[in-house]
């Protein structure tokens, strides 16, 4: 999941009166007065915490095993979550282990999203302040069990490397004052060091921990679990979204060899077989009759024109929401002349496409669940479970694995394919445990998708060239209807974000700017960077084109708004990428984009050129504000990746649909960037003293634009639909 939660909303959030009755009706009907939503998910959980804490165990021979409340599902955040406590807690990060935490939602929630939940670029940012202080607290009770052992002052003593000093010359390692440490009770304030007197934050020393096992096959994740007379299941989904089952034939299934018995469940019919190839030949033998009454019958063309009349007034039943107003900007509507921009862009929807398909293993023996598998999203999991088997949420034990990406597909309010897992898993029963194996074909058709977007942007400039007046319309389907998270006020922020509170915006006088969110039947989902996967592409391009239309160059353009705006981190941030940049190559196009999201503020300057028609990037040169860089190594990681997923959707991504129907299975009609075609991606970070900010997400969304905007330069052709190169499937 990736979608930002205002903290604020989170703070003021209550249970609403149906959270209580399904809640209580969860704990049996027991009315749990004065319990926090945290206290009510992990009702029922027999987490034990240890001596240090919550998030750090430390053994007899001065390992440090710091526990992860995040999965790792490749963007590489163990490593920096555990160099936060090394730092505080002056361990020798050679002796430094991750582990993933159990479920629990008192213990473990994510303090931006208020659930034990990993997105929103927020693992790292969300656990610092108290990461640190679970490092300085285990290090306070080390130096105190030292200072009564050897009768000293505790200011006398030092810690460096998992050694505790003492100015005498006395030393002792963690494992020689462990069971006196374990008994010194613990600090309720501790100080924190300096920013600037660390000495592993910041270094190239903070590297993945799980690099190994990765590269030689120890690593474990979902497709490798193989438990004792374990099934595995394949699900029979719909092909129309919204359909249901109007009738089944199960004789033919049940005679392939290997299948153990097939039965209906809320989203299709689960096969259930000895093994995989079993299963999918029992799902092939199926024959299913479908209800498709209330299904969604529209193509993705007949859904975008749709939303191009909504923008454009032509569909007066659409309900708009204003999220940024200023002055009067009536007459903006019908204006006209060389002083107007105006255009429409469109965008397609987005599968995430991860490399490692959904998957699950439960095991259900009554009320008793146990759950192994990539969990996300720990606490949605856990109350979806709960409330298939009727069971207390934090009783629902997960074993959270390693994942093989997510890019928010992982993480949904429904717990898709979890809960289909624990629903076929219960009807097996007595505990036997079953694996769900979704294949790539049912992900790319049966799953989440990034919506499909439509802005339309209006801009009067002035008599400098600037923008005076701003009409804005987005029209996208909502992420969050529905969700139990907190909504805060105003529309949907993860269909706004980027275009609300943008610089831009900010240095334009007279604003008008609303979004409208039509109810569509095709599932969707936030995607790595969500609203910014459209919003950054909409105000870069636009900017690019107002300062031809003004005559300016780009950058100098940007600065102008930027200083006007008081967007002193965009301007920071778009100075250190073009200075680094340095001179173009020679046969190449440059074309430039800045935008923030998820705290951080990222600058590119794409050089680009046109080979048989299709753009090829070759150089990017990255800037990033992030606050305090933990891992400057992997900060460079996921600036290249995210470039690449960002570049790969902008050239090739595209879902479409045929009267209701996805027409892409797989990457031979789904096509994602090549090795070869991967650019050179240069990472350059500015120096910050303000806490961490996300990094998983911000360098997706910029690198669009960029390349648009070198085209634009190139042959002065705007792109108002992506993607660049159209897919024949």
């Amino acid at each position: 999941m990736n979608a930002p939660v205002n903290p604020k909303d989170l703070a003021q959030a209550q249970p609403s009166r149906r959270d209580v009755v399904v809640a209580s009706a969860l704990v049996g009907g027991t009315l749990l007065v004065g319990c926090s939503p945290a206290d009510i998910m992990s009702a029922g959980s027999k987490v034990e915490v240890g001596a240090f804490g919550p998030f750090i165990k430390i053994a007899p021979d001065g390992v440090v095993t710091v526990i992860s409340k995040h999965i790792e599902f490749g963007q590489g955040n163990h490593a920096g979550l555990a160099a936060i406590v090394a730092e505080e807690l002056d361990a020798d990060w050679t002796k430094v282990q991750v582990e993933q935490a159990p479920a629990n939602a008192k213990l473990y929630a994510n303090g931006a999203l208020g659930a034990q939940l990993t997105g929103g670029s927020s693992a790292i940012s969300n656990s610092w302040e108290q990461l640190r202080k679970a490092g300085a607290g285990a290090r306070a009770m080390f130096v105190q069990a030292a200072a009564n052992k050897w009768n000293v002052a505790v200011g006398e003593i030092t810690v460096k490397d998992s050694v505790v000093t003492h100015t005498s010359g006395k030393t002792a390692g963690f494992g020689e004052l462990l069971a006196d440490a374990a008994k010194v009770p613990a600090a309720t304030d501790v100080k924190l060091k300096d920013p600037k007197t660390f000495t592993l934050i910041g270094t190239a020393r903070v590297r993945r921990k799980d690099s190994q096992a990765k590269s030689d096959g120890t690593a474990r994740y979902t497709q490798d679990v193989r438990l004792p007379d374990m099934l595995t299941a394949v699900v029979a989904h719909a092909p129309r979204f919204g359909a249901k089952l109007k009738s089944l034939d199960v004789a033919e299934a049940k005679k392939v060899p290997g299948v153990v018995d097939v039965f209906e469940i809320p989203t299709g019919v689960a096969v259930v077989a000895q093994n995989t190839y079993a299963a999918r030949m029992g799902r092939e033998a199926l024959k299913v009759e479908w209800d498709e009454d209330k299904a969604e019958k529209r193509g993705s063309a007949a859904i975008a024109q749709l939303f191009k009349d909504v923008a454009a007034g032509k569909n007066t039943e659409t309900k708009w929401e204003a999220f940024d107003q200023r002055g009067d900007a009536t007459t903006l509507a019908s204006a006209k002349g060389a002083d107007v921009f105006e255009t429409t862009y469109e965008f397609p929807y987005l599968a995430h496409a991860t490399m490692e398909p959904m998957n699950c293993v439960a095991a259900v023996d009554g009320s008793k669940v146990k759950l192994t598998f990539g969990s996300q999203g720990q606490t949605l999991d856990q109350l979806a479970a709960a409330k298939i088997v009727g069971c207390l949420p934090g009783s629902v034990e997960i074993e959270t694995l390693f994942a093989g990406g997510s890019f928010g597909r992982r993480a949904n309010f429904q717990s898709d394919y979890v809960a289909e897992c624990v629903h076929i898993a219960k009807k097996v029963g007595k505990g036997r445990p079953v694996k769900l194996v979704w294949t790539r074909e049912d992900d790319m058709q049966a799953g989440y998708f990034r919506p499909l977007t439509i802005h339309a942007v209006k801009v009067q400039l002035d008599k400098d060239g600037y923008p005076a007046a701003w009409r804005h319309r987005i029209v996208s389907q909502s992420i969050m209807k529905g969700s139990p998270m907190p909504a805060g006020k105003g529309p949907d922020q993860t269909a706004i974000e980027g275009t609300a509170g943008s610089p831009y915006l900010k240095a334009t006088p007279i604003v008008d700017a609303q979004v409208a969110l039509p109810d569509v039947g095709v599932p969707v989902l936030w995607w790595r960077s969500v609203g910014a996967t459209h919003t950054a592409f909409v105000m870069e391009h636009t900017i690019d084109q107002l300062a031809a239309k003004a005559g300016k160059d780009p950058i100098e353009y940007r600065r102008a708004l930027y200083t006007k705006a008081g967007a002193d981190r965009h301007l920071a941030t778009l100075n250190l990428a073009v200075e680094k940049a340095s001179a173009p190559t020679v046969g190449w196009t440059r074309g430039v984009a800045v935008h923030e999201s998820f705290g951080s503020v990222v600058a590119q300057v794409a050089e680009v050129k046109l080979e048989d028609g299709v753009p090829r990037v070759g150089r990017v040169v990255t800037a990033i504000d992030c606050g305090v860089a933990i891992s400057p190594d992997q900060i460079a990681a996921q600036m290249e990746g995210g470039t690449c997923y960002g570049l790969s959707a902008a050239l090739f991504g595209e879902v479409t649909l045929t009267d209701g129907q996805v027409g892409q299975t797989n990457f031979d009609r789904y096509r994602v960037l090549r090795i070869n075609e991967a650019p050179l991606v240069e990472t350059n970070i500015v120096p910050s003293g303000n806490p961490p900010s996300g990094v998983g997400e911000p360098g997706t969304p910029v690198i669009g634009p960029a390349v648009a905007n070198a085209l634009f330069a190139l042959n002065k052709t705007a792109t108002t639909r992506l993607p660049f190169v159209r897919s024949e499937a």
